[in-house]
This record gives structure tokens, C-alpha cells and sequence, in this order.
């Protein structure tokens, strides 16, 4: 198959797909989701742990705070929202 023929479901395929958990599920349709990583410090080489807060768009309201998500990029929602819930991994014990 060459480039020019894939498809839209083809392309989709390939988005970046990051793992995070709900932090904050106040708001209907948004969730704020903590995504922790680890980076190297460039001179003394321990590695530091970070995190990203991004907000979410979450269709049916499926996670809760504490949850285990999965989330893909989009077209921008609103001002902040840039992604977009794919699934609950786990729920969270409550």
C-alpha cells in the first residue's frame, strides 16, 4: 500500500498514546489527569521524578478521581482540553 492511499482509521492508529491517573473529576466531561515520568539530571545523572497535569475530555463520564486512564491527543475541546480519554485501565479502590 503506498503513503498517499491510507486511510483516516489508518493514521489514527498512530497517535501518541500516554497513561495517567485522574486527579481531580469535578467538572462534567473534564477530568485533570497527572501523567509522572522520570527525566536524568544533565550534570549529576539521578533521576528526577516529574509530572505533567493535563485536562481532559472524558464523553461519558466513565473515571472517577483516582483511576488509571489512558488518554490520546485531539483537536482542541476548549482553552486547555487537548486530549481525550480512550479507556479506563483500572478503577480505583474506593
Amino acid at each position: 500500500m503506498s503513503p498517499s492511499s491510507t486511510t483516516k482509521q489508518e493514521v489514527k492508529k498512530h497517535r501518541q498514546h500516554l497513561y495517567g491517573v485522574v486527579d481531580r473529576a469535578k467538572a462534567e466531561k473534564t477530568r485533570r489527569v497527572k501523567i509522572e515520568f522520570l527525566v536524568k539530571h544533565p550534570k549529576y545523572g539521578k533521576y528526577i521524578r516529574r509530572r505533567t497535569l493535563v485536562s481532559v475530555h472524558d464523553e461519558e463520564n466513565v473515571s472517577q478521581a483516582g483511576d488509571r486512564v489512558e488518554i490520546i491527543p485531539c483537536r482542541p475541546m476548549s482553552k486547555t482540553k487537548r486530549w481525550k480519554v480512550v479507556r479506563v485501565m483500572e478503577k480505583a479502590a474506593s
